[in-house]
Formats: structure tokens, C-alpha cells, sequence
């Protein structure tokens, strides 16, 4: 299988593409992320992940995959928090409450441009103080977007409709289909 270039820093999209028994290597984009919120959810993070992969690409002329991943909790995003309270902040907010996770992929080589993004509604368990509390001392949530994941041994979720590894930052679904195709 033709090796390809993971444009991201996440373990938890390297582990993903692991597990399917992809062969690449991690070049992180150099690019600050421009945070604009202005933009629909869906356009932010495709535009952020066709970022990271030009930027990869740009320096390596191999194959490259970008991705981001943002939650979105009344048309507001929640990208990862900045520090524990933070995080305690986002975990009451969705106490309860559906909300959506968008993660943009973005696949560039050359002569090869695909953009696009998968989004998953995650309905959360009404979370108690020391749930949350708990959660937070651990620093489980503070590098993920929306302040949690979903992998982790914890019953903050009730039920997911979309697909799971799209929560956990990269559709897994959809790179699958993408990446048979171009490999």
C-alpha cells in the first residue's frame, strides 16, 4: 500500500488510521489555525483541513490528508478548551442537550483536491457536579474539541446518530472510501 502524509498532530487520528492498517507518516501543518466562527461550522473545518493538508503537501509532494474537527452546541462552536474551567464550562453546557461534532477532511496530491466534511449529532446523559468535576481533574477533555471524548470510559454520552470515529476526529466511513480509491 503507497504511503501517505497524516497532515495532523491528533494520537487519536493516528491511532484511527492505524487500526485500518494504513501506511503513513505524521507531517503536522506549520500554520497557525485562523480561527474565523463567522463561518458555518462545516465550511470552517473543510477550510481548515484543506489548509493543513496544502501546507503538508506544499513541503512534501506526497499525498496528504488534513482534517479538523469542531463541536457545535446551539449554532455556537466549541472548538478545545483553553484550560480546566473552561472545560467544566463546556461540559454543563451540553449536559443534557444534543449538539453536533463536524470533522473536515481534506485529501491533496497532485492533480488531486477533495474536500468535505461528515457531521454527527451526539446526544448527552444529564451529567452530575461530581461527574463533571471528575472528568475535569483528569484532564481527559482539555485536548479535544467540545471538551470531551467520546472514547473515553466515561457515560457522558447517551447516544450518537452519525458516525462514532467522526466524533473521535476522523470519519473513518468516508477516509476509507476516499483513500481505496487513490491508493
Amino acid at each position: 500500500m503507497k504511503q501517505f502524509i497524516l497532515a495532523s498532530n491528533s494520537p487519536r487520528r493516528r491511532e484511527l488510521l492505524q487500526q485500518a492498517g494504513y501506511n503513513f507518516k505524521v507531517v503536522p501543518s506549520k500554520l497557525p489555525e485562523n480561527e474565523n466562527h463567522d463561518l458555518p461550522p462545516q465550511t470552517y473545518v473543510e477550510h481548515l483541513a484543506f489548509t493543513k493538508a496544502s501546507d503538508a503537501f506544499s513541503r512534501e509532494k506526497m499525498l496528504c490528508l488534513g482534517a479538523d474537527t469542531v463541536v457545535t452546541l446551539d449554532g455556537k462552536i466549541l472548538e478545545k478548551p483553553a484550560n480546566k474551567p473552561e472545560n467544566e464550562r463546556f461540559l454543563r453546557a451540553l449536559s443534557g442537550k444534543s449538539h453536533y461534532v463536524y470533522t473536515g477532511y481534506a485529501i491533496v496530491g497532485e492533480n488531486i483536491k477533495i474536500v468535505g466534511h461528515v457531521k454527527t449529532e451526539v446526544v448527552f446523559n444529564n451529567l452530575s457536579d461530581q461527574l463533571i468535576k471528575e472528568y475535569v481533574s483528569k484532564g481527559l477533555g482539555l485536548d479535544k474539541a467540545g471538551g470531551y471524548g467520546i472514547q473515553n470510559d466515561y457515560p457522558l454520552v447517551n447516544r450518537y446518530i452519525g458516525s462514532y470515529t467522526n466524533v473521535i476526529g476522523l470519519p473513518m466511513e468516508k477516509i476509507n472510501e476516499l483513500l481505496k480509491e487513490l491508493l
